[in-house]
């Protein structure tokens, strides 16, 4: 695929860092999320990759990745390059209890951030190939009910808590929810949840939103058609008055009704 032109000059300026800094380390690299999915957004969306190595990344490696990643985002700016180093035998095998190196929020730290069932799921039904192998010759391991499994407890850990802080305005939480960036998040996070439960397979966020607007009925098409509005915006500051108050609320009840839906969906089993 071509790609957009910001996510392929950031790439572009990594490899060349990367292979002057650390050499032989990137053997394979291919971008996943939203580049992946056909959903970038320069204002909101990052350069989700992963590389692949045929031995784990050293410490003196894991030194110059660092520097790296410093480097590229001092030029780069947006978007933001994040993702993590993997073996190629790992992608083998499931991702839990692995860890690895992780570049996330400007910092590369060494844990089992960004290796889960989602992202194996992504690289390979969807990754994009810029070195190394296809994705369809790395046999993956992407299961379905590993990754219909992991979304049902992230429901929980995650997304349940969201919504409990959402309901009391004195949290951080509540206040992002008045944003664009809050609305969008939200509704549309918990949408990509519930087709994954429902389908075993994995969408984008707008993808997930014009899913939702066929999966739900007409009373929650307005708050859906609000948060797909919001996507490609960047963060906006809370606004006073009812409106965002009152679009918050909508967007939290939406929340909770398709989490329960997708309890249910989780429930219920396969078929």
């Amino acid at each position: 695929m071509t790609l957009p032109a910001e996510a392929d000059r950031v790439v572009t300026r990594y490899l060349a860092l990367v292979d002057a800094a650390a050499p032989c380390v990137v053997e394979g690299l291919y971008l996943v999320g939203s580049v992946a999915l056909g959903d970038f957004h320069l204002r909101t969306s990052d350069v989700d990759f992963i590389a692949a190595s045929s031995s784990p990344v050293s410490e003196v490696s894991r030194q110059a990745l660092a520097s790296v990643h410093a480097d590229l985002a001092a030029e780069a700016g947006r978007p933001a390059f994040e993702g993590i180093y993997v073996t190629f035998d790992e992608l083998t095998r499931s991702p839990a209890n692995t860890a690895g190196p992780v570049h996330h929020d400007g910092r590369l730290t060494v844990g089992p951030g960004g290796r889960s069932p989602v992202e194996w799921a992504t690289l390979a039904w969807h990754g994009v190939p810029v070195r190394g192998p296809d994705p369809a010759e790395l046999a993956v391991q992407a299961d379905a009910a590993e990754l219909t499994a992991w979304t049902l407890e992230n429901l929980d850990q995650y997304w349940m808590r969201w919504i409990t802080q959402s309901k009391d305005p004195a949290t951080r939480t509540a206040m992002a929810m008045l944003t664009d960036w809050g609305v969008a998040w939200g509704v549309l996070g918990v949408s990509r949840q519930h087709y994954t439960v429902a389908t075993g397979q994995i969408t984008s966020k707008t993808g997930a939103g014009r899913y939702a607007l066929g999966r739900f009925p007409a009373c929650w098409h307005g708050v859906i058609e609000e948060a797909l509005r919001c996507r490609p915006e960047p963060v906006s500051a809370p606004a006073p008055g009812s409106a965002p108050e009152q679009r918050r609320t909508q967007a939290v009840a939406f929340m909770e009704a398709a989490a329960e839906e997708i309890r249910r969906l989780g429930a219920a089993g396969p078929g």
